[in-house]
């Protein structure tokens, strides 16, 4: 096994599925051992391409979970994060279990992991964290107002990991996916209540975008962006998916507030 950029080890949660899934296949097949990470795995390990991929069963939301996962783990280089669901629902009617758990996985199941990773992160001269944001981490979308929110807290938390890390050899990389065709869509949960003055707008709304992601790119566009950052000396601080999310990156950070919210008021 040659030696890559920042090691051959790699921890990929979210791993049986979507996003997650394809990148451990991917990092496999170019020869690395991927740790896959997720709640239905079977602890086998199985040769790909020239790699490997060994299943963790973990819930990253429940540390003891992760604590026995991690014990199996003796070098890890690389990590990337691909766990998360998604809730819809309006800003003010969304239950509060679905608006804690959409936290609980995006966010805070990212800090779990990673008060695991991170001190095997540290024994290397380089290695680096690749987080799975979103373009609805600086894009409020209507109606997934706390999936963005999830989003939102990781590209500041991982900005702020990223300063705070770069000392002992981390480098830390947020890339931000739009519309994606994955099981994702048919995951998401539907939490508005029927008596909510929201209730059509919202499923209007939420119908709008279910119909993009399922006409969206493959989610071996991600992998391979993973793939390219884990190559890079200086991965980027965060990179969107595709120039047309590039595109919006650069547009939505220069608009007035008032035509960003006007434009998406249109468009949901």
């Amino acid at each position: 096994m040659p030696k890559r950029r920042y090691g051959n080890y790699v921890l990929v949660t979210g791993a049986s599925s979507g996003i997650g899934k394809a990148t451990a296949l991917l990092f496999a097949e170019r020869g690395y051992h991927v740790y896959a990470l997720s709640r239905r795995a079977e602890e086998k390990t199985q040769t790909v391409g020239d790699g490997s991929i060994t299943g963790l069963a973990a819930d990253v939301t429940k540390p003891q979970t992760l604590e026995k996962a991690f014990s199996q783990i003796k070098e890890l280089n690389i990590v990337i994060h691909c766990a998360g669901l998604g809730v819809s629902g309006s800003a003010e009617c969304t239950p509060d279990k679905a608006a804690r758990l959409q936290m609980d996985t995006n966010y805070f199941g990212v800090l779990n992991v990673n008060r695991f990773a991170l001190p095997l992160l540290r024994k290397n001269s380089e290695s680096l964290v690749l987080i799975t944001s979103s373009v609805a981490g600086f894009i409020p979308i209507p109606f997934q107002s706390h999936y963005s929110s999830s989003k939102y807290a990781l590209e500041a938390y991982g900005e702020a990991l990223r300063m705070e890390a770069k000392p002992y050899g981390v480098r830390v990389c947020l890339v931000e996916p739009g519309d994606t065709k994955t099981g994702f869509t048919a995951a998401r949960t539907y939490d508005e209540p029927a008596d909510s003055p929201y209730f059509e707008k919202c499923k209007k709304a939420v119908e709008r975008m279910e119909h993009d992601e399922q006409n969206g790119k493959d989610p071996s566009s991600v992998a391979r962006v993973f793939l390219r950052q884990a190559s890079r000396k200086n991965p980027k601080a965060r990179v969107a998916v595709g120039f047309i999310y590039k595109f919006f990156a650069f547009l939505i950070r220069i608009l007035p507030v008032k035509l960003k919210q006007f434009i998406l008021s249109i468009m949901y």
